[in-house]
Order: structure tokens, then sequence, then C-alpha cells
């Protein structure tokens, strides 16, 4: 069988939540260096409240399969 590359939406997900947490990082030293204007400083304020909105709501989602995973191994 032939491997396209393409990743499964359960992979895709995993991706995107790590690389949120990575940019999330990058906001938050970039932020903690105080370089740059208060305009840029505030971008990036708001960019990352973004970041994490969208991390909880994926997170929220995570731990939903999870625990219907779990009941589902319960009732076997």
């Amino acid at each position: 069988m032939e491997e396209t590359g393409a990743k499964t939406p359960k992979e895709e997900k995993q991706g995107g939540i790590e690389e949120s947490f990575a940019a999330l990082d990058e906001i938050i030293k970039n932020l903690e260096n105080g370089g740059g204007t208060l305009e840029e400083a505030f971008a990036s304020y708001e960019k990352g409240m973004k970041l994490v909105k969208s991390l909880n709501s994926q997170m929220d989602q995570v731990e939903k399969q999870i625990m219907i995973l779990n009941e589902g191994e319960e009732h076997e």
C-alpha cells in the first residue's frame, strides 16, 4: 500500500495543537523580552489570546474524545 503523506484528521489536530502551543510560546517570549512598540505588543497579546481560546476549545474536544473512549472500554 502506497503512503500519500496525507495526515489523518487526528494527526492534523495534534499537529495543530502542537503548532499552536509553539506559536503561543513564541508570543510569550517576545512579550517578556519587551521589544517592539506598544501597538506590536498589543497585537501579539491579542493573537496570543485567540490562540489560548482556540487551544482551550481543542483541548476540550480531545478531553471529550478520551472520555468517550474510556466509557467504551468500561462497557467491554
